[in-house]
């Protein structure tokens, strides 16, 4: 124990006597009550106390500085996983949707996901995940829990492509719900429009149009859109209807490929008026 105290008395006797000295002036100090030496103690007290003020706001800063991070990261992941749910519950509905389609169509239907699209002005096509081994030919319907989107018009062993409404080279013949009159649509570039309908047709705004069982490609009444008034009005004894599609094909993801059976003669004739325009 000596030998320790030796020791420690000989590598910091320096310091132990700073301290002593130290202690010894502050003392001394804190029991003169001259003016003088109170207004020195009372700065000196001041000034120690807004140093310790000033390093406690620093050390704080940078506590809060790292807490701020830390919360931004916690609300990034937090962003991140609400979106993933987000984007799940609308993939839920939509196959809620076509799982309830699947159910209550007496059709057979082909389920089959967008793998790529083609939103042109004129030409708007979709690719699907489906081909000649889903046994997907040309000229079936392609359809959501909406209504039409198109009809495939080729075919290859996985994949197929489908002309959707908004393409120029595909007409559908359709029909008013409510009036039974028919017509033929198309895609003049901007809009579905029913064409050379005559004027005395009752086609009002609002009327549901679906298929036409006059048209082999889509032999069953499916909705198609409404009727949103005369766009154009023809000169001559013909208007044309502008119709609004029920499906929004620029955020179409999860179809339906409709497995129809047509007559071979009529899906010849199909098959040649479709070829006409590839």
């Amino acid at each position: 124990m000596i030998r320790f105290l030796n020791s420690v008395w000989y590598n910091f006797k320096e310091y132990i006597i700073l301290t002593v000295l130290v202690i010894l002036s502050l003392f001394i100090i804190s029991q003169n009550h001259s003016p003088a030496v109170q207004r020195v103690r009372a700065i000196a007290f001041g000034t120690f106390a807004t140093v310790t003020s000033v390093v406690s706001d620093v050390v704080n800063i940078k506590s809060l500085k790292k807490e701020n991070e830390q919360l931004r990261e916690t609300n990034a992941k937090l962003m991140l996983q609400l979106s993933k749910l987000r984007e799940a519950a609308i993939i839920n509905e939509e196959l809620k949707g076509l799982v309830a389609l699947k159910d209550t169509s007496g059709y057979p239907l082909i389920p089959a996901s967008v793998v790529s699209k083609s939103l042109s002005r004129v030409q708007g096509t979709i690719t699907l995940n489906v081909g000649n081994i889903d046994s997907v030919k040309v000229g079936m319907p392609v359809i959501t829990d909406k209504g039409l989107v198109g009809i495939i018009y080729s075919v290859s062993g996985n994949y197929s492509i489908a002309r959707t409404l908004q393409n120029v080279d595909l007409k559908i013949t359709v029909k008013d719900e409510r009036t039974r009159e028919n017509g033929l649509m198309k895609w003049n570039g901007e809009n579905l429009v029913i064409v050379n309908v005559p004027k005395t047709f009752q086609i009002k705004k609002g009327d549901r149009i679906i298929t036409s069982e006059l048209s082999s490609l889509v032999p069953f009444p499916v909705p198609v859109g409404v009727a949103a008034g005369s766009n154009n009005i023809e000169t001559g004894i013909f208007n044309e209807i502008k119709v609004i599609p029920f499906v929004d094909f620029a955020k179409v993801e999860n179809v339906f490929v409709i497995k129809t059976v047509a007559s071979k003669e009529i899906d010849s004739l199909e098959l040649n008026f479709l070829k006409k325009y590839q």
